[in-house]
């Protein structure tokens, strides 16, 4: 009785890894690829492109000024213009450069040079600027003096 529920077994277990094997060498489905929704399409337009106004430096002169002081000792100023809340200019070591408004979810001010790799999140208490291209904080916890 034993060998013939050996047997049973070995043959079960033989017809089970013909049946893996069969399958592990089947051809490959075919990837179907969908297309973008309306929906993600259109929130690929709210971001800021890149565009020749990125490489220009801004006229501050009917501008007004924040300072920033951020960990570390870090300092920026952010130049606003009355009537135009779609951008800014921001000094980062003494470099100036051209902003523009990216819409958020949350609320936050959000401002992006992509040329640079640049961003600018601002909420009512604090902000942070970040470095898109490489991944990395460059200023936080940046305040006014106020």
């Amino acid at each position: 009785m034993k060998k013939y529920l050996s047997a049973v077994l070995i043959a079960g277990l033989a017809v089970g890894m013909q049946q893996v094997q069969a399958q592990n060498t089947s051809p490959a489905p075919h990837k179907v690829v969908k297309k973008a929704s309306a929906k993600k399409a259109a929130s690929t337009h709210k971001h800021a492109t890149p565009t020749d106004d990125d490489e220009k430096e801004p006229d501050t002169s009917a501008s007004s000024s924040t300072e920033f002081h951020c960990e570390l000792g870090n300092k920026l100023t952010i130049y606003r213009t009355a009537g135009d809340d779609q951008h800014i200019a921001l000094r980062w070591k003494q470099r100036l450069l051209q902003m523009i408004r990216v819409d958020t979810s949350t609320g936050a001010n959000r401002f992006e040079n992509r040329k640079v790799g640049l961003v600018w999140i601002g909420i009512p208490a604090k902000g942070m600027l970040l470095d898109s291209k490489k991944g990395q904080q460059l200023a936080n916890e940046c305040k006014t003096t106020q």
